[in-house]
This record gives structure tokens, sequence and C-alpha cells, in this order.
């Protein structure tokens, strides 16, 4: 499991170089406004939560701080662009084979009465053929900018602000530091926000965090770490659930995204392969056509040719060895394939983007559903100290495994109750795998697995009620509940935790092996950690399972 946060820091505008900018933004996120008393941020901010900012406040802060957006990055001039496109790259040899022609016209038509017009023709249609295809390169990335930029203007996004005691609809961009935001479910949150009242408030930080589920929000402080406390709302995050008040705490590149912004452009970005590819060429091209060129005109000389005739014989020889169709060629392969993808509702940028995904071998990607259909499927199990391969077919005709064994009677029970997962009504005569369920995925493969197996999880979590729960979270990687007993007699409450398999073998001194609990000594360790590197290796999602009984006369 991936624990990826984003640095903090902002990148400062001055004299500084641009890794010292990289540097600072990739420092730990520093900020105290989660921490301090409420009314203390009002007096820093100067702002009052039922009155909001004056008008005239926020135009001096606005032109302070500037708007509340991200900066974009710095843009090409589309001139440059042009000639990029018109003398780049293998072009630039094209345009010299041309020049070289017509240079060996103008010595012929010079030294000749009548000269043949066989080079002139040819660096003619040399610069028309590299001119076409600059211009067809240029129109097809002019194209796809603009459709891009198209896309950043088609939903102007607004806010609800309370100024002067009165609540106006502004533009996102206008909002500043102090102002009192008000966000509904279905929102995007504007800018940083520390909470000052909500109702069953939820944000979706899955581009921050990592947590897919969505994450409740509250006005009080539950974490110093600014990225796990309760009372911070991010700007761009989605409201999913509720409603909430806030009070702008950062906006624009001095945000957590904008943050994230700054150090994904800070990045340099390298050449396609296909561009080194050309590029290789080009060198390997432009030296055989040199030399053969001047070792012919030497050997024209030595074989007492005129100099004249032998220096267009030189330019012949190396004109000869370029191939001026290749640009024509590839330009047109990579834009009908562009044309193509578009078809498949897939915009490409860059024309030698498509060369770059036709040679990618791996795509890695930490996000469930970006690449899949965020269904998981439980495909392994370690358990009586040995690897068991479940069933993941539908019909249950695949692979079997003891399910009345105590070592996975003992994980389901974990399983099912350490689990968030709920299967949504009404879905008795689907296949238990095809059931929509409401939860993460991951929790709602195991749920299916559990539900396969044992039947009636639902039961299991009426039997053994939850008394209390602390939700996996980013930071601790795991995920704690507390639960009665379904055993009337028994005298102890039921602690049940999943997570990371190192977060949980690390609070483990036992381990439960063949209906046996023992003690963890270095060999089991090994066994856990050639297990846990073995099921990592097929590139699967490993959780950790533990329980603990809690003794009822010491925790009531």
């Amino acid at each position: 499991m991936s624990d990826r946060r984003p640095g903090g820091g902002g990148a400062k505008k001055g004299g500084r170089g641009k890794d010292d900018n990289l540097d600072d933004l990739k420092q730990e996120l520093d900020l105290d406004d989660h921490k301090i008393p409420i009314e203390e941020l009002y007096a820093r901010l100067g702002s009052d939560p039922n009155v909001g900012l004056t008008n005239a406040r926020a135009k001096e802060i606005l032109e302070r701080d500037g708007p509340n957006s991200l900066s974009p990055p710095k843009t090409t001039p589309e001139w440059v662009k042009f000639c990029k496109n018109l003398f780049g790259g293998f072009a630039l040899l094209l345009w010299i084979g041309a020049i070289l022609c017509f240079v060996a016209y103008s010595i012929q038509a010079s030294t000749f009465e009548d000269p043949s017009d066989d080079n002139l023709y040819l660096g003619s249609v040399l610069a028309a053929v590299v001119f076409v295809t600059g211009c067809f390169s240029y129109s097809q990335e002019a194209k796809s900018s603009k459709i891009m930029e198209s896309f950043k203007n088609m939903v102007p996004q607004y806010a609800v602000v309370l100024r002067e005691n009165q609540k106006l609809t502004l533009r996102a961009e206008d909002i500043v530091i102090g102002d009192i935001v008000e966000v509904k479910f279905g929102d995007r949150v504007p800018a940083d926000l520390r909470i000052i009242s909500a109702h069953g408030f939820k944000v979706d930080n899955s581009s921050l965090t990592g947590e897919s589920e969505p994450q409740s929000r509250g006005p009080d402080c539950s974490s110093d770490n600014p990225l796990e406390t309760r009372n911070l709302a991010f700007f761009s995050t989605n409201a999913v659930e509720g409603t909430a008040r806030g009070i702008v705490i950062q906006t624009g590149d001095r945000t957590v995204m904008g943050r994230i912004a700054n150090l994904a452009s800070g990045l340099d970005t390298g050449e396609t392969p296909i561009a080194k590819e050309i590029e290789h060429f080009i060198h390997l091209i432009t030296g055989v056509a040199v030399f053969l060129g001047i070792t012919f005109f030497f050997i024209a000389l030595f074989l007492d040719y005129f100099w004249l005739d032998a220096v267009i014989f030189l330019i012949g020889i190396i004109v000869a060895n370029v191939p001026e169709g290749l640009l024509a060629t590839v330009t047109v392969c990579l834009t009908l394939t562009a044309k193509r993808m578009a078809s498949k509702n897939c915009l490409v940028k860059n024309l030698e983007a498509v060369e770059t995904l036709g040679s990618t071998s791996t795509i890695c990607s930490d996000k469930t559903g970006t690449l899949t259909q965020n269904r998981m499927t439980v495909a392994h199990m370690w358990f009586d100290n040995e690897i068991i391969e479940a069933d993941t077919t539908e019909d249950q005709s695949g692979a079997q495994y003891n399910k009345t064994s105590p070592g996975f009677v003992a994980l389901a029970r974990i399983a099912g109750l350490c689990n968030r997962a709920e299967f949504k009504p009404n879905q008795d005569n689907v296949p238990i795998l095809k059931r929509e369920t409401n939860g993460d995925a991951s929790e709602s493969a195991l749920l299916k697995c559990i539900e396969l197996a044992m039947g009636d999880v639902n039961g299991m979590r009426t039997r053994n009620k939850k008394i209390i729960e602390i939700p996996f979270n980013s930071t601790n990687k795991y995920q704690v509940s507390i639960h009665e007993t379904e055993d009337p007699d028994s005298p102890n409450y039921l602690l049940v935790m999943k997570g990371a398999p190192e977060r949980i073998f690390d609070r483990c001194s036992t381990i439960y092996v063949n209906g046996k609990e023992q003690e963890l000594d270095e060999e089991m360790r090994e066994s856990f950690n050639n297990a846990y590197l073995e099921l990592g290796g097929l590139g699967e999602r490993v959780l950790g399972f533990c329980e603990y009984k809690l003794p009822l006369d010491k925790y009531y």
C-alpha cells in the first residue's frame, strides 16, 4: 500500500534558482492554522465569522496575493512552436540538403550557359516537403492545444462567500485569504479552508493522500499533521456529502494542491523515444553522407575532374544520402494514428506521444480505477504458514481450500468485522462476485470473499456488535475496531485490526497456526517475510490481519 504525500513549502519569488524552489516545495508541509484557537485565526487574518471581510479589504488582499488560481506553466510562443516544427530535428537535415541543391544549381548556372535544372527542382521539392510537413505537424498540435485550453473555460467555478454580512456568489479566482466560504455536497472546495462548522460534511481527498473513502470534516483539530486533521479542507478536492462553513487560509499557488502543481511543472520533460531515434539517425546519416561526399570529392580530383565538377559531385552525393521522404512518412503515420485515437475520445497533444505510447511496455498506476474497473478480488491467502489460492471463479468451480480450518475461520472473522463495505440492497438473486457494494474496492473484495466462504456476513456483524472504530488513514496505515462477541459467556471484547502487513506484524507477539497460538520466533518471521515478498511480487495488494481479546474487567 502506498503512502504518497505532497511536500509543503510554497515556491517563493526572488533570486533563488529553480533547484532551490523545488527543494523548498519538497519540504514537509508546515503550518499551524489548524492548531491555533479559531478566535486567534480570525484575528490573524483580520476576518469576522459573522460579517466576513469588507469589499475594500478583500480588494486589497486580492491585489497583494493575486487571483486564487494556479499559475499556468510558462508557454512557448506560437512562432517558436512553428519554427521548431519547421527547422527542428530531421527537418534541419532536409533544409541543408535543399540549400546544397540550390548551391549546386547556382554553381552550374554561373559556369555553364545551359545548366541542368535537376538540382533546382530537387531543392524546391525538398523545401516544399519540409514546409508542408512542418505546417501539418504544427496545425495538429495547435488544434489539440486549443481544445485543451477550451476545457479550462468550459465551466467556470463559483463559490458562496460572506462579505459585509451578505452572501455573494463570486468566481473562485476572486476569493482571498480571510474570506468566509460556504460549501455544500457536489461543490469543489475553492481554496484551503479551516472548517468553522459542518453538518455531515465529507470530502474526497484521494488526489492528495490516497484515501479512496470520503473523509469526514468538522471544526475539531484531530492531528498535528495538516494532511490528516479533520478541520482542514483542501483546494480542488470535492465535497461529496453534507455542508460546511470555513475560513480561507491559503489561496492559489500557496495551497497544498498549488505546491503539488508547482512540483509537477518544475520537472524537466525528457525526449520521446522517437525523437531520440531520429536524432541518432540524423547523426548517423550525416556522418555517412559527409564521409562519402568528401571521399568521392577527392577521388574525382584524383581522376583529374575539374574542381567545380568535383564540388557538384560532392553536393550530389550528400543530398543523395538524405532520405527525403522519411519526414513526410513519419508525420503522416503519426497523424493518422492520432486521428484514430481521437475517434476513441483520446486527445493527442503531441504527435510524438503517439509513438511513445506504442513503445510503452509497462504502465504503473497507484490508483485503482484509473486504468481498471475499480474491482478487486481476493486471489491468495496466507494462514497456517502456507499460501492458499482463493477461488475467484463466479461459480466457485476453481481452487478449493479448507474453509473449516481454525486459521481460516479466525481470518474470515477479522476480515468480515474489520470492514466497512456493505452490499447494496435487493441483490439476492445476483451472483456474489457481481453484486454492487458501498465501500472501498479492497474491503468490497474481502466482503465478497468471506460471503462466498462463510455466508451471511451481515449476520456475523449483527452478532458481534461494533463498539468503536479507528478508520484507516495514510499515516497509521491500519484500521481497528472493537466488538462485542457472539458468545454470551465470553468475558471479553474482541479487537480486530487490518492494514499494511509490516504495521500489523510489528504489533503482534504471537501467531495463530493450525488452531494454536504460538510465539513469534525468527523462523516464523522469516516465513512471514517470504510470503509477503512472494505475494507482493505477484503485483497483488497485501493486507495483514490480527485480533486481540480485551477482558471486560479491564476495558469497559
